[in-house]
């Protein structure tokens, strides 16, 4: 819109200010923007007051050519070079979008309305180029939905406006589109009439005119431009199919006629079928005559458009033969140029034909037969039928017109803020209307879409169990979008496709969801969603959503603590009823009164101690396997011990670099670790976890996961018969043999025996030779003393999830005698290597998963001999950057004669998850416990 009181020159290429923001329709020289047309003053001339003004609206479409086809009928209709030529940008908008601009012909009392929207080249490549690069489909279609909503917007100003419409196509076949819109805009009025009354009420116009809100039924007129489809010769055919020596009788009309009838009454039938025109002119969004011509078929522009400017420059240059010696005046010589210009600019047939065929009218001359009904005040008879009903007309004064237009430019294109606002916003809610109508690859869109649904939920739905969780919601979700982007098409796609995801997630969600909690073995919770009980709370199953327990309908048998009993247990979901509560049950029915060597656990000094939380992570670890998806936030809370002069809790945790283990370092080169003696440990902060090598120093867990429990005397056991225990399989209960060389009385009296793990305790004293070089550490040496050797006894204990027990005598061999007599293979293979902590069980079932079973024990036999066994067991969970979990006390001194059994943690579990067993394709060398784990001292005989 240009600024109120400027209007635009195009042969300036500049705004011109109006005097004293005034407009005067008898001098307007200019084409001028509706908006700026209607914000200026009106001063008329005396002689033009009272007189009518007939309104002409045009409308349409153009080719990509420079020039366009609107400005050059107007320059034909007014004998004046109003518009360029050249289709300059000058009456453009300045946004490129849908714009009306206006011109007053004062000698013929027409107005002109002439609208250009992105139907025209120029406005077009405007819009796409103010399209950015990335919009997606939806977004590029909604913007040239809301571009045609904005044309049909303003063409519907028009028709309440205009007594005549001039619709100007490039091509000279009908566009049927033109159909779905002219119903869409008659829709769209019969719904905004209400607020275009109301609008108007207050306007000094005839009662007919408020109550159908336009001075009359506007009439349609057609102007096609041949654009080359039709050519006549100049050999005289005429097109008319005969070559002109024929005997064939000369058609009547030219072929340009011919084809102006042909349009004429395709045009009729079209809007007949589709009701667009019915009997009553009056209830019609137009009409169009019954007896005069409608259609307008005009040549196509010259291919020379600067010989066409010589040509009517020529033309106008030569005076007439007749007044050829006279001398004229100067005014009167410029008013014989304007009449010998009369023809349009368009290249017409001559009004004479060869052939004694009838003269073609020219364009003025067609479009002057309606306008001069309009100026007469006769006004438009185009009602058919029977009983044809009068439709009302008026002809209004400029003054009179220009406040109806600038009443409803306020409601139905400005959206003013003033009192009409309120028209104004139900008018643009009105537009929803245009949708089913102009948006039809929208329409086909959203059919296709909505048929595509059900299939796609049906596709989701399919082979689903009751509950699931989240990956088979996943998987079956992007199994349902396969099938919907298989039929769903057009610009609803994206829509449609958030619809399903919302619709599945529902379906998922609304009592289908699985709990997301997995078992320390791995396994989901086969409840759908829950919320666990607080503590002293009951199970609840009808509440929403459920309290319940974790259970994943699991089962698996396990022995106690010493092996001597076995039960069932559920599956556990947490460390706690996996490593403690299941053998506390049993050691009231079992081992409870067993001698025992106690880790050292959490003593809380406080009434409400809490869990570690300034735990530092060791620099580049990563989670284990299976952990990455189950990293959770720890709840941080302070508790502030009480007064006491002690350091505080940061410094005496003594956190450095160096308190980490290097991960899968094993024994090999790893300095010995700082015992817990060594740092007081913590007594109001508890570590939440296991503990392992990544923990920090000075924290203990408030309960241990590991136990060491004594079975008898070394003499417990019979290596003849084995252990005697339930679940073990036949020929596999045999511990293996373990000969320590102890030093002869007459050598040192404190020595030690070559360990077999290489540790410091095997380092010969100074100008000693090694015990090794005389001798084997397995076996009895040559020319020893029988006191010099000791048996101990040493058994891996696998056990796997139905209670089958063996021991393994390496890492790839279970324990097999057959008869009595013990097994012949030494323990040494098994302390010299690093022992798997999963390994194939020998009772495979018969699913083709593999079945693997748990080290789950260590027996060890010490004897009654000067020899100190020091246990120091180290186990490596997963592939590395997996810590090494450890007792609370790394290092335990076994007493002589006896038979310990060191059970290990039936699950492993860090601060950031737990350490899941092994899958098919993981190998099982990555999960082991590393050697290193016996060492043996010998003791002194007498004190010393």
């Amino acid at each position: 819109m240009y600024p109120p009181g400027l209007f635009f020159c195009a042969q300036r290429n500049a705004f011109i200010k109006a005097p004293s923001i005034c407009f005067c329709p008898a001098k307007m020289a200019v084409p001028m923007n509706i908006g700026a047309l209607l914000q200026s003053e009106i001063i008329e001339d005396t002689v033009d007051k009272d007189e009518g003004v007939c309104v002409l609206g045009i409308f349409g479409k153009s080719a990509m050519q420079p020039g366009s086809i609107k400005d050059s009928l107007i320059n034909t209709l007014a004998d004046k070079h109003v518009f360029s030529l050249f289709g300059s940008d000058d009456t453009d908008s300045s946004s490129g979008g849908t714009s009306i601009h206006a011109y007053y012909n004062q000698e013929n009392r027409v107005l002109y309305l002439v609208l250009t929207s992105v139907f025209d080249n120029r406005q077009f490549i405007r819009a796409c180029e103010s399209l950015t690069a990335g919009l997606g489909h939806a977004e590029a279609h909604e913007f040239w939905k809301a571009a045609e909503k904005d044309h049909c917007m303003q063409l519907l100003y028009l028709f309440s406006l205009c007594h005549v419409l001039l619709l100007v196509h490039p091509t000279c076949s009908f566009d049927v589109t033109y159909d779905r819109m002219f119903r869409a805009l008659d829709a769209l009025r019969q719904k905004a009439l209400p607020l275009l009354r109301a609008a108007i009420k207050d306007s000094p116009v005839s009662k007919e005119w408020k109550l159908n809100c336009r001075p009359c039924p506007p009439r349609l007129l057609f102007v096609f431009q041949m654009n080359g489809a039709l050519r006549v010769a100049s050999s005289g055919t005429g097109g008319n199919g005969t070559d002109g020596s024929g005997g064939d009788k000369p058609k009547k009309h030219s072929p340009r006629r011919r084809l102006q009838h042909a349009l004429e009454d395709q045009i009729y039938r079209i809007f007949r079928k589709s009701r667009v025109l019915t009997n009553q002119s009056s209830n019609c969004l137009f009409t169009v005559p019954a007896n005069q011509a409608f259609v307008y078929v005009v040549p196509g522009p010259d291919e020379d458009p600067i010989g066409s400017l010589l040509g009517h420059l020529r033309s106008n240059c030569v005076l007439r033969e007749s007044e050829g010696g006279t001398p004229v005046p100067r005014q009167r010589r410029y008013q014989q140029m304007r009449h010998s210009n009369r023809q349009p600019s368009f290249n017409v047939e001559s009004s004479l034909s060869s052939g004694g065929q009838l003269v073609d009218c020219t364009l003025k001359e067609f479009l002057w037969q309606h306008i001069e009904l309009v100026l007469t005040k006769k006004g438009f008879d185009d009602s058919v039928g029977r009983n044809p009903q009068p439709s009302h007309f008026e002809l209004p004064t400029y003054s009179k017109w220009v406040h109806v237009a600038h009443r409803l430019y306020q409601v139905m294109i400005e959206n003013a803020e003033d009192d009409a606002a309120e028209i104004s916003l139900k008018v643009q809610g009105q537009l929803k209307v245009l949708e089913g109508f102009l948006d039809a690859d929208a329409k086909f869109s959203e059919n296709r879409c909505q048929k595509a649904l059900p299939l796609a939920h049906s596709a989701y739905q399919s082979n689903l169990p009751h509950n699931y969780t989240t990956t088979v919601h996943k998987n079956q979700l992007a199994q349902a979008l396969r099938v919907y982007s298989q039929h769903a098409r057009g610009v609803a796609f994206q829509r449609y496709a958030l619809q399903l995801h919302e619709d599945c997630y529902k379906f998922w969600s609304n009592g289908h969801q699985l709990c997301e909690e997995r078992s320390l073995t791995d396994q989901h919770c086969v409840h759908k969603f829950h919320l666990l009980p607080k503590p002293g709370e009951k199970p609840e199953m009808d509440h929403n959503p459920p309290i319940l327990y974790h259970n994943s309908r699991g089962r698996s048998t396990s022995s106690c603590n010493c092996g001597r009993k076995q039960s069932p247990r559920e599956d556990p979901f947490d460390i706690q009823a996996a490593n403690y509560d299941f053998y506390q049950m049993l050691e009231e029915k079992c081992c409870g009164k067993l001698e025992r060597i106690n880790f050292p656990v959490f003593q809380a000094s406080t009434p409400d101690p809490a869990p570690a939380s300034d735990e530092v992570p060791r620099p580049g670890e990563v989670p284990p396997s299976g952990e990455a998806d189950r990293l959770k936030e720890k709840e941080t809370s302070t508790h502030t011990p009480g007064d006491s002069t002690s350091l505080s809790l940061a410094l005496s945790l003594g956190q450095s670099t160096d308190s980490l283990g290097t991960y899968g370092d094993g024994a090999e080169g790893q300095e010995k670790r700082p015992s817990l003696v060594d740092r007081q440990p913590s007594t109001v902060e508890y570590l939440p976890g296991m503990l392992h090598s990544g923990c920090p120093k000075g924290l203990l867990p408030k309960f241990s996961s590991w136990s060491l429990v004594k079975l008898g005397p070394a003499k417990a056991y019979n290596s003849l018969t084995g252990l005697e225990q339930p679940g073990f399989l036949p020929g596999s209960a045999f511990l293996l043999p373990w000969d320590v060389v102890i030093r002869s009385r007459s050598e040192e009296d404190v020595g030690s025996l070559e360990p077999l793990d290489g540790g410091p305790a095997s380092w010969p004293a100074p100008n000693k030779a090694s015990a090794g070089k005389r001798g084997s550490a397995g076996g009895i040496g040559r020319g020893r003393k029988r006191d010099d050797v000791a048996r101990a006894f040493v058994g891996f204990e696998y056990e796997d999830s139905r209670g089958r027990r063996f021991f393994s005598s390496g890492p790839d061999k279970v324990v097999k005698v057959l008869g009595q007599g013990g097994p012949k293979e030494p323990a040494t293979r098994c302390l010299n290597s690093d022992m798997p902590l999963y390994i194939p069980s020998p009772a495979q079932g018969r699913g083709i998963k593999p079945h693997y079973a748990q080290l789950a024990r260590l027996f060890i036999v010490v004897p009654d001999a000067p020899l100190e066994i020091v246990l120091n067991p180290q186990v490596q969970p997963g592939p590395p950057p997996c810590p090494i979990f450890h007792p609370e006390q790394p290092e335990v001194a076994l007493p002589p004669d006896g038979l310990w059994v060191l059970r290990f943690p039936y699950a492993y579990v860090t601060d950031r998850g737990p350490c899941y067993p092994p899958k098919e394709t993981q190998p099982l060398a990555n999960f082991r416990v590393l050697r290193g784990i016996l060492r043996a001292n010998t003791t002194s005989s007498t004190p010393q």
